[in-house]
């Protein structure tokens, strides 16, 4: 068992090769910004990158009746912690704070699974869509409502949100900051299932579990290819295809993979 790294407003569990990590601060709704969820987020990505014989699939989801709030409204209204001084204070607090979390998000080597229990707005819709997978409680809710407040998504939810459902469906969300129930953010595309409350955990754990079964080194290299070939060229593409195929061909994982498929033929 790998040392798990220390939190502070998270808990982190690891089971089967399965990481999960719950947000654990209820009373401001699981908010990014005033608490120290962003540390949590980026600690325990670098530890489940680093864990590679440990750790196959992240589930990431919120204790009590949120997600995640997103940034913290009171310190804005206060213009306090992060939302504090002039220009140049709050674009450095921007850049070394909760801009932290999507560079981290992208360089995740394992499959990321948000379990959305609650609402998810702002900052906390934003780090659900960069996860690669989404599954929300039939209580969960969804909205891109940072033009609510007078300000942008600063933590790079325009980026995210427009590559998940396209251009139009991502712009009418953010300009009309809109909220959107679990079925809607179904048939749009933000989420691939939704589920009772009661039913959550298990259905994530249970999408987790078939991923965690699979050889894991071959897991991490499809992510990265997936994630790589969002930004490549073709002709590019095809030749890191080909040096990740070389190493996969000479794994052990490989050849134990193929060992136990020609015995299930024989079967």
């Amino acid at each position: 068992m790998p040392n798990l790294p220390t939190l502070s407003d998270a808990d982190l569990k690891l089971e089967n090769r399965i990481a999960t990590l719950t947000f654990m601060r209820n009373d401001v709704r699981n908010a990014l910004t005033g608490t120290t969820l962003i540390d949590d987020i980026i600690d325990t990505i670098n530890w489940a990158n680093k864990a590679k014989d440990e750790v196959s699939v992240l589930i990431i989801t919120g204790d009590g009746a949120a997600f995640s709030a997103g940034g913290n409204v009171k310190d804005m209204q206060e213009r306090a912690g992060d939302f504090a001084g002039d220009v140049e204070e709050v674009q450095t607090r921007y850049r070394q704070g909760i801009q932290r979390i999507p560079v981290a998000m992208n360089t995740c080597e394992v499959p990321l699974i948000a379990a959305v229990n609650g609402p998810a707005v702002g900052a906390g819709f934003d780090l659900a869509n960069m996860c690669d997978i989404r599954l929300a409680s039939s209580k969960a809710k969804f909205g891109e409502t940072f033009v609510n407040l007078g300000i942008i998504p600063g933590d790079g939810g325009a980026y995210f949100l427009q590559r998940l459902i396209g251009y139009q469906k991502a712009a009418e969300l953010t300009f009309t900051g809109r909220i959107i129930g679990a079925e809607e953010a179904k048939e749009i595309g933000v989420v691939l299932d939704v589920v009772g409350p009661d039913e959550l955990m298990n259905k994530a754990t249970e999408m987790a579990a078939q991923i965690a079964a699979k050889p894991p080194q071959a897991m991490r290299f499809t992510k990265r290819l997936m994630k790589m070939g969002q930004r490549m060229e073709l002709p590019d593409f095809l030749d890191l295809c080909a040096c990740f195929q070389g190493m996969c061909h000479n794994s052990d994982e490989h050849m134990e993979a193929v060992e136990k498929m020609i015995a299930m033929m024989k079967k």
